[in-house]
């Protein structure tokens, strides 16, 4: 296990304390939760299912024997476990990295604590150094596309070859300097075409469980 792996796993571990008392729990999608599956696991925790934010966590919560419940039929999500691609001062993110960005809010704002896990490579001061994921219906990509960078600066980038769960496409918007996340976030929610920006601003996370080489800080 190289040392990020290892980062991501001691997050990882330190979530599971958080959901030791829920009946149903929210997972979400990449690298790091994959390791928080593998504990679910390892730790052999007992919980009635999990809802969950892409096909491909889906199939790893199947493999692994945890039933996976549709949102629909769920009245409450005690916890939700994601990671991020971007952290700030105020626990405002960047997701989307994997493309699961719609899904991830939808569950995000339907539980009752989201606890964030990453490493602390993750941790900015200013958010908008990692790309911010947009997504868009197909025939608006190019329309979404000049709108923010007219607006908003950046250089939009097509994700090609690739397709949401959704079935639709990402934009991914390189440098922008992000000063107001809440007020950018509403902004591009706003532009006819857009299904969801990667700000998890408006609603962040409750909690940041943060790996370093030594030490989890809580957040």
């Amino acid at each position: 296990m190289t040392p990020q792996d290892q980062k991501k796993r001691k997050t990882a571990e330190a979530a599971i304390e958080y959901i030791k008392d829920a009946r149903v729990i929210g997972v979400g999608t990449g690298s790091t939760v994959n390791h928080f599956i593998d504990c679910l696991i390892d730790f052999k925790i007992d919980i009635e299912g999990a809802v969950s934010s892409s096909e491909g966590t889906t199939q790893r919560l199947k493999e692994a024997g945890i039933p996976v419940l549709d949102l629909n039929d769920v009245d409450e999500i005690r916890v939700y476990i994601d990671g991020a691609d971007e952290v700030d001062p105020h626990k405002q993110l960047i997701k989307g990295g994997g493309g699961a960005l719609t899904r991830e809010k939808i569950i995000a704002d339907a539980c009752r604590q989201f606890v964030c896990i990453v490493d602390e490579s993750k941790m900015v001061e200013t958010l908008g150094a990692f790309p911010l994921p947009i997504e868009v219906i197909p025939m608006s990509r190019s329309y979404v596309a000049r709108q923010v960078m007219s607006r908003f600066g950046g250089q939009p980038e097509w994700r090609e070859n690739f397709i949401t769960d959704n079935g639709n496409q990402i934009i991914d918007i390189h440098n922008l300097d992000i000063t107001d996340p809440i007020a950018l976030e509403k902004a591009i929610n706003d532009i006819p075409g857009v299904i969801t920006v990667g700000l998890f601003a408006i609603k962040p996370a409750d909690i940041i469980l943060i790996a370093s080489d030594d030490e989890i800080k809580v957040m």
